[in-house]
């Protein structure tokens, strides 16, 4: 997939395409019926099939105390939208400039100059332009003039639930640890991916040595808690089973900042410093607590393994 991060970056004999617009944000099972919808539009017509994002909630510049945390860093957006097998994929600079930018000069000066748009896709509460002027049926009213059709894609829905599928909604499932609806609702698993780093080697000397997580990571982190989950090594691309926790480790209180650790099972000799891995949370064990001294938490930490074992590979593996 070809990134583009301004509209001059275009080349003039790009197009034509098929163009679809959001913020994309965890590029979750709504976003990929747009984009799946897009890739057959594109198809029909021979078009390149685009996304155009933002690098940034556009709430960030202009309402950033209602600006939520993002699902997913941009580049880890990048990344998901070119797994799934788009052209191109144009990240807009969302600043004071695209911000006052009228709608029909976005639609003129982006979509069509830049990207000589044929078929433009969009979800039904899409909003554009200077103070959000644009809207589905303003790229109804543009589309005979400037040559393009208009495709707005329906809220999604996934199956047992009447709540449109929503990056707000990902949000709250992450925030309250329930990640195996959150995987539901994106589509694909909840992960973060981050460098091993040296932390306080405490987990080793309990005899659970763990890999810990820089603090840049490109991914909202789930709640505090212990998780059964898989730790991928993209050095070697293993994948290892895992027990993993998140949080400050309230039983020593010493731990100023949230830490993503996981112990890889039956694996203690493993040495991931400086590896890039990637930490996928399959369920929710249970949150964290502090303990009444390093016994009861060492009791807990091997329940908590065995429990993660037993839901990664089964109770016969145990």
């Amino acid at each position: 997939m070809i990134i583009f991060r301004d509209p001059a970056e275009v080349p003039e004999s790009f197009g034509p395409s098929a163009v679809a617009i959001g913020k994309f944000d965890g590029v979750h099972a709504g976003h990929r019926e747009v984009i799946a919808r897009l890739q057959a539009d594109a198809a029909a017509t021979g078009a390149r099939a685009v996304a155009v994002t933002f690098d940034r909630n556009p709430l960030a510049l202009l309402r950033p105390d209602l600006c939520p945390d993002n699902v997913v860093s941009v580049e880890r957006k990048l990344e998901l939208l070119g797994e799934l097998g788009l052209d191109a994929t144009l990240v807009l600079a969302f600043d004071e400039a695209l911000a006052s930018l009228s709608a029909e000069a976005f639609v003129e000066q982006i979509l069509v100059g830049a990207l000589q748009v044929t078929a433009v896709l969009v979800g039904e509460d899409f909003r554009f332009g200077h103070r959000g002027a644009g809207t589905p049926d303003l790229l109804r009213e543009l589309g005979p003039r400037y040559g393009f059709t208009v495709d707005v894609v329906e809220d999604v829905y996934i199956e047992g639930s009447d709540r449109r599928v929503s990056s707000s909604w990902v949000r709250e499932l992450l925030a309250a640890g329930d990640v195996r609806a959150a995987a539901r609702v994106l589509g694909r698993s909840v992960d973060v991916r981050g460098e091993v780093v040296h932390g306080l080697k405490r987990g080793r000397e309990l005899g659970f040595p763990t890999a810990n997580l820089s603090e840049r990571v490109d991914a909202f982190v789930p709640a505090d808690g212990v998780y059964a989950g898989w730790l991928v090594d993209h050095d070697t691309g293993i994948r290892h089973p895992a027990a993993v926790s998140v949080g400050t480790n309230p039983t020593f209180d010493d731990v100023l900042v949230r830490q993503v650790e996981a112990h890889v099972i039956d694996e203690d000799s493993l040495d991931l410093y400086g590896h890039d891995v990637s930490v996928e949370f399959v369920e929710r064990l249970r949150g964290m607590v502090a303990f009444n001294g390093i016994e009861e938490l060492m009791t807990q930490m091997a329940a908590d393994v065995v429990a993660a074992r037993t839901l990664l590979l089964g109770a016969s593996e145990a």
